[in-house]
């Protein structure tokens, strides 16, 4: 069994958890806003734009804190500065993107925690590099942080090929909600809407149940990056994780046991 490098004290946890939660609220919002029949469109979330930053910030504050010494940070810094450099490289052409495959090994390795930090840093880093910083930043840093925390946390007892095909499986897994959920982050404020050849319009209706624009917005994902962008995504995580994934994981566990920690003490 390979337990995490950086374990998490339960502060931290409980400040991760909570987090995530608030992250999770300011993608799915407008589904579960009422708002009056008349009504439109809504307009863009700039108060979260502006406290989704904040959250992460706080997250990985705590974080840092709460288990990571200089040496992990150092580590951090090279992979988030790697991953940074693969993301500019592949450019996320046709889904094609390096950036994951080598997140969800880090977190694999090095536990939960890192894989959010790293998560969230590779994208910061990756936006500065490519002129990519905009509103749509923090739910990417979000979402990513979101990928390595969820491969922190898988089974720990897998090992082998086992580990590589369940590393490949979530990989595939993590791809699509990836996509799903930066389709998420902007589609309720797109208007108009249309896709030639399917009838009625994608766009979402404030004024109707939530379940009708949940049908709305999944035709919409599958008809404009399912079978595109997430479905590269996904063959790149595949294809890395198997090719390089045990040579890497190796390096990584060789990296980690120089830097093993106990959690910080609660204060």
């Amino acid at each position: 069994m390979n337990p995490p490098v950086v374990p998490l004290r339960p502060r931290s946890l409980a400040v991760l958890a909570l987090g995530s939660l608030a992250g999770l609220m300011m993608f799915v919002w407008p589904l579960l806003v009422r708002v009056p029949d008349s009504a439109q469109v809504i307009a863009p979330p700039f108060l979260f734009l502006a406290l989704l930053p904040l959250v992460i910030v706080v997250v990985l504050a705590e974080l840092s804190e709460g288990g990571m010494d200089a040496r992990v940070l150092a580590i951090l810094g090279v992979l988030a500065a790697i991953n940074a450099v693969l993301r500019g490289l592949s450019a996320g052409v046709a889904g094609v993107e390096l950036v994951f495959f080598l997140l969800i090994l880090a977190g694999r390795v090095f536990g939960p925690g890192f894989g959010f930090a790293l998560g969230c840093l590779s994208l910061f880093a990756s936006a500065l590099l490519t002129a990519g910083v905009g509103p749509w930043l923090p739910y990417q840093m979000l979402a990513s942080g979101w990928v390595g925390l969820g491969a922190g946390l898988l089974p720990r007892r897998v090992t082998g090929r086992a580990e590589i095909a369940m590393l490949v499986g979530y990989g595939i897994v993590a791809a699509y909600a990836f996509g799903i959920l930066m389709n998420l982050s902007g589609w309720p404020f797109l208007v108009g809407i249309e896709v030639p050849g399917h009838g009625g319009a994608l766009s979402f209706v404030p004024a109707d149940p939530v379940w009708d624009n949940l049908k709305r917005f999944a035709a919409y994902t599958l008809l404009t990056s399912t079978g595109s962008w997430d479905t590269g995504r996904a063959i790149t995580n595949s294809v890395a994780i198997i090719v390089l994934g045990p040579a890497v994981l190796a390096t990584l566990r060789r990296a980690s046991r120089r830097v093993s920690i106990s959690p910080a003490p609660a204060h």
